[in-house]
């Protein structure tokens, strides 16, 4: 291991808040200024210590575009020495930004750096940017390759429907299980630490995730009707909740930490990515993951807890079934399907969730691991400290 490392020594994020819902009100450059500004008053680092701030956003459009991530910063009333970038690794964009944030502080490059991201989906549609310019981002000599006429999401999920032998009662079930999980989570006030308070607009406060279907039941889910294929296995109850939301990371090294009374809160062990097939899309964590465990050097059975992100119920289900992890562990508070998932912000949430469950239940390690447009996944081993 080099001499230096990457600590995380702050975490924190909005709310979730549903399509149209409460934070709706509020723009993503003000979102995700409310979670810079609160990671610095809890961590009580100077704003104009931090390198770099690397901001994960998928729709780089409208309200979210000329590098929203310097936009964010500037908002929060922070110096403007401090630079920013923004990251598009569709759904891990704000994991990737994690990745690059330790790969800078490992390397030298940065002292202390930000993580993060945000998508205020009901402000910038999801699909906004395909609006903009001429043509299409798969063009012919893309397609053709793979001998389909684009590329989708909700497809992949059948196709891994398909592929693990998963049926639409184990779909529901999954599902049914994200909602309870996350609704014990929110009464128990397991997200209590980590969720930073937005004043809205309007002059209301929200400090609490707005997806959670208390009143979701078997007997209602089994009354979708597939979205994808007709004779499919994926609803909307299935699949992860269009939302908006951020999420915020200080890392530095542990040296830093020690000098500026700052307490390490967990260590970015490993970090990999992995591509798998495009058309199923959804694939990507299992390869992803065996890739971190074995370079990491840690079997399966070592790991306390896991974020995997619920896109669609095949994907962690499908990734059950191939790692053998416990069931129990995997996103024991809910996922994306009860929580919701704002795209460029989803890493950074699980992250934050991940590192916060940590803490509090005493797991050494803690994987995370999405799934990405374009066959694409982040993984990522934290290390208790």
């Amino acid at each position: 291991m080099s001499e230096r490392d990457a600590v995380i020594v702050g975490c924190v994020r909005t709310p979730i808040g549903r399509r149209n819902g409460r934070l709706a009100q509020v723009h993503a450059v003000d979102a995700s200024a409310g979670v810079l500004r609160a990671l610095a008053e809890r961590t009580g680092l100077e704003p104009a210590l931090v390198d770099d701030v690397v901001w994960g956003c998928v729709q780089q459009v409208g309200e979210q575009t000329l590098n929203i991530g310097r936009g964010a910063l500037l908002a929060a009333g922070w110096p403007e020495s401090v630079p920013a970038t923004t990251v598009d690794r569709q759904c891990g964009s704000s994991q990737q930004s994690v990745h690059f944030a330790a790969a800078g502080v490992i390397s030298g490059q940065y002292e202390f750096a930000v993580a993060g991201g945000v998508e205020m989906m009901s402000r910038v549609p999801l699909g906004a940017a395909l609006g903009y310019g001429a043509g299409t981002p798969t063009p012919s000599s893309l397609t053709s390759r793979f001998g389909v006429e684009g590329f989708n999401q909700g497809v992949g999920a059948e196709l891994m429907a398909e592929r693990w032998g998963l049926s639409r009662a184990e779909v529901d079930e999954y599902s049914l299980r994200s909602h309870a999980r996350a609704a014990a989570a929110i009464d128990a006030g397991r997200f209590a630490a980590e969720i930073v308070s937005m004043a809205l607009p309007d002059g209301s406060v929200i400090d609490e995730d707005e997806g959670v279907r208390r009143d979701t039941t078997a007997a209602r889910l089994a009354e979708l009707r597939p979205v994808f294929r007709e004779d499919g296995v994926v609803t909307a109850g299935g699949s992860s909740q269009i939302s908006d939301g951020a999420a915020a990371l200080l890392l530095t090294t542990s040296a830093n930490a020690a000098r500026y009374g700052l307490e390490p809160l967990a260590r970015v062990h490993t970090a990999v990515l992995a591509g798998d097939d495009p058309v199923m899309m959804l694939s990507a964590p299992i390869p992803a993951t065996r890739k971190a465990l074995d370079r990491a050097g840690l079997p399966v059975s070592d790991i306390g807890t896991f974020e995997v992100n619920e896109a669609f119920a095949p994907v962690p289900l499908a990734w059950l079934a191939e790692t053998g992890a416990d069931p129990a562990a995997v996103n024991p508070d809910g996922g994306a399907i009860a929580l919701g998932h704002p795209l460029g912000g989803s890493g950074a949430r699980l992250m934050t969730t991940l590192v916060h469950r940590m803490r509090r239940e005493g797991h050494r390690y803690g994987l995370q691991t999405m799934c990405e447009g374009g066959g694409l996944a982040n993984a990522t081993i934290l290390e208790l400290l």
